[in-house]
């Protein structure tokens, strides 16, 4: 069992965890992605939902059960804020992040698990199944990414770097990205799914990625955590300021990761 003091957390051993739980919820998912029948049906707001997306959310909850500390999950009962105010801990979760690129069978979709701390995303971890990439981040470890079997190697952004490449949304280009993208005339595109946008920019393959579409706590904070720990940050947008959590309306604004 992780034992957690709420005044002090073991961010290494909580690391180790959400990465265990990631790659067991990835193993999970992978095994309807290659089944015949998906179960795709439709939320309320037309998002689609997959025997996936359920059967991940079930065993990441089992297991960060141990840890103690509460859970918000997409695909978890909805916490009102007036409870989740007084959390000084907590979980967030997207059980699979890129429904869509899922249905696709694209490969472009990921598992993240964030650990939330007075509004900060402390810790992060998103692992992309298909690839059999692992990304995790904390701010007493740094970022680091892990290819299948092959040693983990640290990441490490440079700031400020010259914008050879922007990376944006395969399925939510906007008029606005685009206006923002053609500021950088010289630069590369890449248009990717899911939390993988973030993980470009933390491994400095990309040095801009706006989002300039609808997105909730849930699809950004494990990427957050990790592209802060490689040194590069996600401001809100045009403010400039950090992003935040566990706000009374969890939807994100515009944001920009650089």
């Amino acid at each position: 069992m992780v034992l957690c003091e709420i005044k002090k957390m073991n961010l290494p051993q909580l690391s180790s965890l959400a990465k265990s739980t990631a790659l067991e919820a990835g193993r999970i998912i992978l095994s309807i992605y290659n089944s015949f029948d998906q179960g795709v049906e439709f939320k309320e707001d037309d998002s689609p939902l997959t025997k996936a997306d359920i059967a991940a959310h079930e065993v990441i909850v089992k297991l960060l059960k141990e840890t103690k500390l509460p859970i918000l999950s997409e695909e978890g009962k909805y916490t009102p804020f007036n409870i989740r105010k007084h959390w000084e801990y907590y979980w967030l979760v997207d059980p699979l992040d890129g429904t869509k690129e899922f249905i696709k069978k694209n490969g472009e979709f990921t598992v993240n698990i964030a650990l939330i701390h007075q509004q900060q995303a402390i810790l992060g971890v998103v692992y992309a199944p298909v690839l059999d990439w692992l990304f995790w981040g904390n701010k007493e470890e740094g970022a680091w990414k892990q290819e299948g079997s092959k040693s983990p190697h640290k990441l490490k952004a440079i700031p400020n770097a010259t914008v050879e490449t922007i990376v944006a949304s395969r399925s939510h280009r906007t008029t606005e990205t685009e206006e923002f993208i053609s500021q950088y005339p010289d630069a590369a595109c890449i248009n990717m799914g899911s939390s993988l946008k973030f993980m470009l920019v933390a491994e400095d393959r990309a040095q801009l990625y706006p989002r300039f579409a609808p997105t909730m706590e849930w699809d950004t904070a494990a990427a957050q955590a990790i592209v802060e720990a490689a040194g590069r940050e996600v401001l809100t947008y045009p403010s400039l300021e950090p992003m935040k959590y566990n706000r009374e309306d969890m939807r994100n604004g515009w944001f920009l990761v650089r």
